[in-house]
């Protein structure tokens, strides 16, 4: 049986943005309106499949995020640097931490820089299990846009760095 999500269902269609904005009397481009609710759920779709890809190694998308993250970094960061990077809370890197530190997958030693703050230390055992994954997490990655050619994921990219600097218009006041 075919779930939604496997089903390229093109909803809405160009004529129910058309119809929508005529209905609400408002001089937007429908075919705008069509691409961010398209964009918008395709997000939720690729955030979906995610969880499913990161949990198959025991990881979140967030907690994978983090561990990439402190080996980008030589395997070292102050929680508040990751937030920063990570895009989340203060909050949410705690979270994050904590999780991984009951799996051995990092550990927090005190920082030599501010003797009051903690740092967050990758482990052998995280950075081996970011090494296991790898064959199978980048070929998966690639097979994402497998249907792209070269040059269509460099104009995707551009793209989609557009988009991403247009997101702010969600959130202005």
């Amino acid at each position: 049986m075919a779930t939604r999500d496997d089903i390229d269902d093109e909803a809405p269609t160009p004529d129910q943005a058309r119809r929508q904005v005529e209905h609400y009397g408002l001089t937007v481009d429908p075919q705008a309106v069509l691409v961010a609710v398209r964009l918008i759920s395709a997000g939720a779709r690729v955030g979906r499949a995610a969880e499913a890809h990161f949990a198959r190694f025991g990881l979140s998308t967030g907690r994978y995020r983090l561990l990439a993250d402190l080996e980008d970094h030589g395997g070292e960061k102050s929680p508040s640097h990751l937030a920063v990077d990570l895009g989340v809370s203060r909050a949410t890197v705690t979270g994050l931490l904590d999780g991984l530190e009951r799996e051995g997958l990092i550990a927090r030693r005190p920082s030599t820089e501010d003797g009051r703050g903690t740092v967050a230390v990758l482990t052998a055992r995280g950075a081996q299990r970011l090494h296991d994954m790898a064959p199978e997490h980048f070929g998966r990655l690639e097979a994402m846009v497998g249907g792209l050619s070269v040059d269509e994921r460099a104009v995707f990219l551009d793209l989609l760095a557009r988009v991403v600097r247009g997101s702010a218009a969600l959130t202005a006041d």
